[in-house]
């Protein structure tokens, strides 16, 4: 079972202004899938990369710290070993949620980065994709919210955990 309730998830995606750490200059990268779908919905979306100095029509910033204005969250597409690093400068740039995407593969998320979440009271997500959770997405998504609900791993919310019991 996933280990974030869905109302950690709900309040992430209720920020409008979202960080996306690990943002490739590569047009067919899964991150560029994600950075569109989100734009598409309104969010404003600041990618994040200190290889790249635009992606698309956007700045993109070497790191969170350098984005100007607040933060509601991060998410983060770099590899585990990358991740602590992000959530420390989430942790200097005040960003209050981070999600460590994971879709297919090893994803983003890192124990030691989970613990730095929870001991600076930073809402996380943990390993999961933002994209299963949008509305009127693609079938490939929809597909993975499906299988996840079939084996009971798809995020639930507070009160079903409990009324389980």
């Amino acid at each position: 079972m996933s280990t974030t309730a869905r109302e950690v998830i709900d309040d992430f995606l209720a920020q409008r202004r979202i960080a996306l750490v690990g943002a490739s200059h590569d047009e067919k990268d899964f991150s560029r899938l994600v950075l569109r779908e989100l734009r598409q919905r309104g969010y404003e979306v600041l990618p994040v990369n200190p290889k790249v100095e635009r992606i698309d029509d956007l700045t993109c910033y070497p790191r969170v710290q350098d984005i100007p204005g607040s933060v509601g969250g991060a998410i983060v597409m770099t590899p585990p070993e990358v991740t602590r690093q992000v959530v420390a400068d989430c942790v200097a740039a005040g960003i209050p949620r981070v999600w460590m995407h994971k879709g297919g593969g090893t994803g983003a998320v890192d124990e030691q980065a989970i613990e730095l979440c929870h001991r600076q009271a930073i809402a996380v997500v943990e390993g999961e994709c933002p994209l299963m959770f949008l509305q009127n997405t693609g079938w490939v998504h929809r597909a993975h919210a499906w299988f996840k609900k079939l084996r009971h791993t798809y995020p639930r919310y507070q009160s079903e955990s409990h009324a389980s019991r």
